[in-house]
């Protein structure tokens, strides 16, 4: 390379890092503002969840404690931990919720308070399968007692038999206490008890209970067990169409022949049951994200086709008894965003939250953006401007003679050398010439002086 290409590329690298440095300068303050905005909105709408969420299932073994583990599971991917809260049921993840210790729970039809439970910031996030109402009893039992056909069909040939109801935080006994009331009869008219699930099914085959209810999904491996056990029957709801109509949160379902071992035709004929409707409900104080997130989870988990409903049937936000969250509706009968297809939660979620602020920070910033060319035409222009007040201090001492010659011509020279250093785009070039030959026309003046005669000795 010539000296004088050297020269040239030197000259031309510090320009661009002069301007460079001119409109990060310049747009220095509007940086600030947009900043600082941005991130008073991202402390504000707080975009990402906290990474961990506590979630109220049910008993060891239930079919809530199985959709939990997959919850936990599918919110993992997404590096979030799920604190599983094992309850006693439906009726305890409720209360677990309304007393802040739970953020999400899984709560079937008929427990939720829909006026109380909405003022206090509850919401669902859609329902998420049928949990029929199981009433198995001992089919020697219904021999013994003449029952028509050796089937127990209607509730009130319960009367006076041991019969177990679950436990009091599974909701269970609540439910059992309305359908007792609707045929008439009292708690008192049948020997109740509240064992656990599984200590139920152990006594109701040792000949200790006559018969024990069970509300759950068919998930459960104590509901296949007993459907599989020769010496245990399930009662059919034959009159299952009058109990919906009045108790709106209960639904009509049948087990179809066969579904539970086709092989073995089990059961050999459609049974009429009654279900309700379990649905997902959370905190409104629970973050957005994380609501978002299990509604997602719920399509994964809930949307094939089981013994009661058929293929993406649920979950669905049809049957809710509470009012669903934006983010239950979104996900279940909405659309997700085109870039959920391609980014990471964390990054899709910061998208959606923050792109309102992003738009308004711009909406904003563009009239704003406006100063921005006038301060960077002054960053330039004051490079040059800024050496004519010496220019001028020059100048005076040469119109009122208070300067020596010499010192002014060198003061003019170290001028010049500093002009010639100066670097400015082509577009202000015009400004730097001109403070040269201003320079040049001052030195012209000074040279055209003549010097002053020193004092010589008197004669």
């Amino acid at each position: 390379m010539t000296p004088i290409q050297q020269w040239h590329a030197t000259r031309s690298l510090r320009l661009l890092l002069q301007t460079l440095r001119d409109m990060m300068v310049s747009m220095g303050p509007l940086l600030l503002l947009g900043g600082g905005l941005l991130v008073a909105a991202y402390w504000w709408l707080d975009p990402q969840p906290p990474r961990q969420v506590r979630l109220a299932t049910g008993p060891a073994g239930s079919a809530y404690a199985g959709f939990g583990e997959g919850y936990a599971k599918a919110l993992a991917r997404e590096r979030i931990q799920v604190e599983l809260i094992a309850s006693e049921g439906a009726q305890d993840d409720l209360a677990h919720l309304r007393a802040g210790s739970a953020d999400v729970g899984f709560v079937r039809g008929g427990m939720a308070d829909p006026a109380a439970d909405t003022e206090a910031g509850i919401v669902s996030l859609g329902s998420l399968f049928y949990e029929p109402i199981w009433i198995f009893y001992r089919r020697d039992l219904a021999i013994a007692r003449r029952q028509p056909g050796g089937e127990l069909q209607r509730l009130a040939q319960l009367r006076g038999l041991r019969v177990n109801v679950d436990q009091d935080g599974s909701g269970v006994p609540q439910i059992v206490e309305k359908l007792l009331a609707l045929n008439q009869l009292k708690p008192t008219d049948l020997r109740l008890s509240n064992l656990a699930p599984d200590a139920a099914g152990a006594a109701l085959r040792e000949g200790r209970l006559d018969a024990t209810v069970l509300i759950s999904a068919p998930q459960a491996g104590l509901i296949r067990a007993l459907l599989r056990d020769p010496a245990i029957a399930l009662m059919a709801f034959e009159q299952n169409e009058a109990y919906s109509r009045h108790l709106p949160f209960l639904s009509t379902v049948t087990l179809p022949r066969g579904v539970v071992d086709l092989a073995a035709d089990l059961p050999p004929h459609d049974v009429p049951l009654l279900a309700t409707t379990t649905a997902l409900l959370a905190r409104e104080q629970t973050h957005p994200a994380l609501r978002q997130l299990f509604a997602q989870a719920a399509l994964s988990q809930h949307s094939e086709a089981g013994w009661f409903n058929g293929a993406r049937d649920f979950p669905n936000t049809r049957t809710s008894e509470l009012p669903v969250s934006a983010e239950g509706d979104r996900a279940i009968n909405g659309t997700p965003p085109g870039w959920a297809r391609y980014l990471p939660f964390w990054a899709g979620n910061l998208l959606e939250r923050m792109w309102l602020v992003v738009g308004g920070l711009l909406v904003l910033m563009l009239p704003l953006s406006r100063v921005v060319p006038p301060l960077y035409t002054f960053r330039v222009r004051s490079r040059v401007f800024r050496w004519y007040a010496r220019l001028r201090e020059v100048e005076a001492k040469l119109e009122t003679g208070t300067g020596e010659r010499e010192a002014l011509l060198d003061e003019l020279d170290e001028l010049d050398r500093v002009t010639h250093r100066i670097a400015v785009p082509l577009s202000y070039a015009e400004e730097l010439y001109a403070l040269r030959n201003n320079i040049h026309a001052v030195r012209k003046r000074l040279l055209a002086q003549r010097p002053r005669p020193t004092d010589g000795p008197a004669g």
